[in-house]
This record gives C-alpha cells, sequence and structure tokens, in this order.
C-alpha cells in the first residue's frame, strides 16, 4: 500500500476521532451548565468547525508517513469552567467525556470492521475499505484515548487530576499547564509515549479483537 492509500485510508477515522473527541467536551459542558460551546457553533459534526491545520493535518500526515499510524487534535472546545454549576466536580466529566468519545468510536469501527469480514467474496471493493478504515479507527481512537488520559495538563487527564487532587495540588497543576504539550511531545520524541501507551494499547486491541472476533 502506497502513502497516499494510507493516508486516504486513515483521513476519515482521524477526522471522525478528533472532531467527535472535542463535540463531546461541548456537550458535556452544556449538560453541567456551560454553554460557551454552544453559542460560539462548536457543538457541530461538520470537522470543519473544528479543523487545525497543524495538529488535524500536518501533524497526522506526517506520522503516516514516518510510522505507518497517526493520531492528531482539533482546535480545543472553548469550556468556561466558571460556569460548570460545580466546576472542581463537573471539569472531571466534562474532560472525560473527550476519551469516553473516542472509546465508544472504537468499539463502533469494531463493528465496521467485522461488517466487511462478514461480506461474502464478491464484495471485496466494499469489504476492503471497511476492514481497513476499521482497523485504523480501532488504533487511532485507542491511541487519543490513552493519550488523553495521561495526567498532564491541558490533557484531559491532567483536567480529571486538576478535579481529583486536593486544593493544595492544583496551583502546581496549574503552572505546569502551559508546558505540558512540551512534555508530551518530548516523551514523544525520546520514545516514552511508546513505552506508555503501547503495553495499554495492546490489552485494549487484543481485549476488543477477541470481542468481535477480528485481527488488529
Amino acid at each position: 500500500m502506497n502513502t497516499m492509500q494510507t493516508i486516504a485510508i486513515w483521513a476519515i477515522p482521524v477526522l471522525f476521532a478528533i472532531t467527535l473527541h472535542e463535540v463531546a467536551h461541548g456537550w458535556a459542558a452544556r449538560h453541567y451548565g456551560d454553554h460557551t460551546a454552544a453559542i460560539m457553533g462548536r457543538l457541530s459534526l461538520n470537522p470543519i468547525r473544528h479543523i487545525d491545520v497543524f495538529g488535524t493535518i500536518l501533524v497526522p500526515a506526517v506520522l503516516i508517513i514516518l510510522v505507518g499510524f497517526g493520531f492528531g487534535w482539533a482546535k480545543p472546545v472553548p469550556v468556561n469552567f466558571n460556569q460548570l454549576r460545580n466546576p472542581k466536580r463537573d471539569m472531571i466529566w466534562v474532560a472525560a467525556a473527550g476519551p469516553a468519545a473516542n472509546l465508544v468510536m472504537a468499539l463502533a469501527w469494531a463493528m465496521i470492521m467485522k461488517i466487511g469480514l462478514l461480506l461474502p467474496g464478491q464484495s471485496e471493493w466494499v469489504a476492503t475499505p471497511l476492514i481497513l478504515a476499521g482497523q485504523a479507527g480501532i488504533i487511532i481512537n485507542l491511541v487519543l484515548f490513552l493519550l488523553n488520559l495521561l495526567p498532564v495538563p491541558p490533557l484531559d487527564g491532567g483536567r480529571i487530576l486538576t478535579g481529583l487532587a486536593p486544593a493544595r495540588f492544583t496551583g502546581f497543576l496549574t503552572r505546569i499547564e502551559p508546558i505540558g504539550m512540551f512534555i508530551v511531545f518530548g516523551l514523544l520524541a525520546l520514545g516514552g509515549l511508546k513505552v506508555i501507551l503501547y503495553p495499554p494499547l495492546r490489552f485494549l486491541s487484543s481485549m476488543i479483537g477477541g470481542f468481535f472476533g477480528i485481527p488488529i
């Protein structure tokens, strides 16, 4: 499979993964009292409203070319935590909504892949794209699920940790937030992300593969 075919297969799963991740944050925020995302039109499922040229297009494309799979991010959905009915508690659920959406999407792509595998041989022209896109959808969503749960602000795991941590620790977490993404990219460059993410990624992939009877 050439590079353009690989990018074409990954494009839709990546767009869905990052779009629904961000929209899930907005939906959860609205549920708990903050309507900022709704007012700014960011609860739309239209990917164009959420695309970040660097994180949505360039980074995934480069990673697909270099390592064979990609992940990325969209423009963060704006959330005003002060508008939440109980900011410290509700931020946990707002932050968790994004990774939860990715986990649900991984299961949905597994079903799509299973459908592709069940199609008769003469339907290969339909089955093959479903299988390949399904496999890509499972991987990207599990990677985003695990990556975003890292306890580093401003990742969702950092937000969850901030909501759970005693008040005396929240100041420290707030101070490291501006350098949080540098920490993540440093781990990526040094190979630390692979060490951290690969074992749970392999476990979840095998669980989903075993449950649906599909090769991942």
